[in-house]
């Protein structure tokens, strides 16, 4: 079973040592060189990257991390261009401390810059995937903390390397089996190269067994020698494809970072500017949808929420109102539902909190009814100011697409006259609920959503109860309506006063605070799918969507962008196959939608 609390170190010999294994993850007088010598060049490395627009690793066994930063750090020296990408996914099941981690790596000072940028990301004790980004380095690393058979079998990649880098086979079987080399192959590319310290006979004939041509080479080190071995054929060509983002909503604005990442260039067309639909309200709150079911919905939405928070820290810091939310009891089913989702470890141990009546008092700034369950990490954010951060130098074609069809040389976009906006090998659909106007069988259906405003000051936390009441920038939101199949974008009186009403039933001082100041509105529609899941991958060679986030988008887009970008690129999924197959824009074409839990 995986334990990513880590194993227990032992520093009495001449490098860290696992205790549960019984076996070193490197020997402090010559690990980065022994590194180097076994994986990197072991690999080809930096050899294989000439001419390369991406390029792909995985390893089995994080360890301390050193192999990765060293391949990263060669990256950075021998990047073939300004725009290739690294991607790196590695599979650990016993994950060390970030101290442990800190006090081996700080061996190796010439590592020192991209040790600092995997310290401050260091996981924080959720299990599951955790992408980490190496901006100045142009790499990510999609650290996968689990059974390492169980990762490969939910991992969607093609590998250009593999670092086989677990515990000697004869300590550590489960990560040589012949299920794991298998897969192994099965993840490779054409070309691909994979190294090893071991020679063990087992492991050659497992892997020759699963395709690859393995081979003896010179060990490093007391250690004769190392294993080799490669795939057949020759690396496919790399093209660039052009691509078109229709929407520049958070979807649009989270593609268009996502595929510039990557190294792409993006022509982005929005009718009525950033924000402009449903992603245009004055605040937005960050949380993750609970599902105390624990399973594929749990797992997705603590995923996306854990990246967007940092996604959030790092890159739109200028967009951050507030930190922290509360989700208030409201029925006798919660106290054992938020105690559950608090001891989950999906969530980073203590990123949910149960607060009793009293603390949850003091922390809306009035007597609460009951307990809540407070997000630590939350958010609440200026949305366009995380527009503006994310689409950086990106100008939308002010062009309204109202067709989109398939051209001999990709999709063909035209306007509402017929005239042609352009052909492009592949283009993303982000335009919320109009996305069901360009492309059939998406099941979207609008569900409308009214907020109040006002100019008051919000006391306390941002809380949400199934209604939310969050600060903004001149005073405060709260609402929304939830008007099903409703697409009236006009504000209604009659809508502030629900809203009201909702915030009275659980904040009466102050909805009766509120009630006195004048107030304002906003009027959207968002785009939700029967399943309450969204729409993120390939609905139609070179056609990707990425819509249906219901109220969450502020929280599923950063990550669902980045799985969307990967599918267009051709690199390693972000998502487990079990969880992007949720979110497969053709699930209702193909009649194989389902519902797991219930939304809250």
């Amino acid at each position: 079973m995986s334990d990513v609390d880590g194993p227990e170190l032992d520093w009495t010999g001449d490098g860290p040592r696992s205790t549960r294994f019984d076996d070193v993850y490197f020997q402090l007088s010559d690990g980065l060189a022994e590194s180097r010598a076994v994986f990197l060049d072991g690999c080809g490395l930096p050899g294989r990257f000439v001419g390369r627009r991406a390029f792909h690793v995985g390893e089995l066994g994080f360890g301390t991390g050193l192999n990765i930063l060293a391949l990263i750090h060669l990256w950075r020296r021998h990047r073939p261009s300004p725009d290739a990408r690294l991607t790196v996914i590695s599979v650990e099941g016993y994950l060390i401390s970030a101290a442990d981690a800190a006090r081996a790596l700080g061996a190796f000072p010439e590592l020192a810059e991209a040790a600092a940028e995997l310290l401050a990301q260091w996981p924080d004790g959720r299990r599951g995937r955790h992408v980490i980004d190496f901006p100045d380095f142009g790499a990510t690393l999609i650290l996968c903390l689990g059974e390492v058979a169980a990762v490969l079998d939910d991992l969607e990649a093609r590998m250009d390397a593999w670092f086989l880098d677990g515990f000697a086979p004869a300590r550590n079987p489960e990560m040589w089996t012949e299920a794991v080399l298998t897969r192994v192959a099965a993840l490779s590319a054409p070309g691909c190269v994979a190294s090893s310290f071991t020679v063990a006979g087992e492991v050659r004939r497992r892997l020759a067994a699963a395709g690859f041509q393995v081979a003896k080479r010179p060990g490093f080190g007391r250690k004769r020698e190392r294993l080799e071995a490669v795939t057949p054929g020759e690396p496919a060509t790399e093209p660039r494809p052009r691509l078109a983002v229709i929407g520049a909503g958070i979807g649009g604005a989270c593609l268009v970072r996502a595929v510039r990442r990557a190294g792409l260039s993006v022509t982005l067309f929005e009718a009525d500017g950033p924000g402009a639909g449903a992603s245009g309200n004055p605040a937005a709150l960050v949380t993750p949808r609970l599902d105390a079911g624990l399973g594929d919905v749990a797992a997705l939405h603590a995923e996306a929420y854990a990246y967007a928070v940092q996604v959030y820290r790092t890159e739109a810091l200028e967009a951050l109102i507030a930190r922290g939310a509360l989700q208030l009891e409201r029925g006798p089913r919660d106290p054992a539902r938020f105690d559950a989702l608090s001891a989950w470890n999906g969530f980073a141990p203590g990123a949910l909190q149960r607060t009793p009546p009293e603390e949850t008092s003091r922390r809306v700034g009035e007597p609460a009814a009951g307990g809540a369950l407070r997000y630590r990490d939350a958010l609440v954010l200026e949305p366009a100011a995380v527009l503006a951060a994310f689409l950086g130098d990106v100008t939308p074609e002010r062009r309204r697409v109202a067709g989109l069809a398939p051209a001999a040389a990709g999709w063909a976009l035209t306007d509402a006259d017929g005239d042609e906006l352009g052909v492009f090998d592949a283009v993303c659909v982000a335009a919320g609920f109009d996305t069901a106007a360009l492309v059939a069988d998406t099941a979207l259906r609008p569900v409308r959503g009214q907020v109040t405003t006002s100019a008051q000051k919000l006391e306390g936390e941002a809380t949400a109860w199934g209604g939310y009441v969050i600060p903004t920038r001149r005073g405060l939101l709260f609402g929304a309506t939830h008007q099903r199949g409703d697409q009236d974008r006009r504000a209604r009186s009659a809508d502030d006063a629900d809203n009201l009403a909702s915030l009275a039933a659980v904040r009466p001082a102050l909805a009766r605070r509120v009630g006195l100041a004048p107030l304002g509105h906003r009027a959207a529609v968002r785009a939700s799918c029967p399943d309450h899941m969204p729409l993120a991958g390939e609905a139609a060679p070179g056609l990707f969507l990425l819509t249906g986030f219901g109220g969450r988008g502020f929280t599923l887009a950063p990550l669902l962008a980045e799985e969307v970008a990967a599918a267009v690129t051709g690199a390693p999924r972000p998502l487990p196959r079990r969880l992007a197959r949720r979110l497969d824009p053709r699930r209702y074409a193909e009649g194989r939608s389902g519902s797991e839990g219930s939304p809250s």
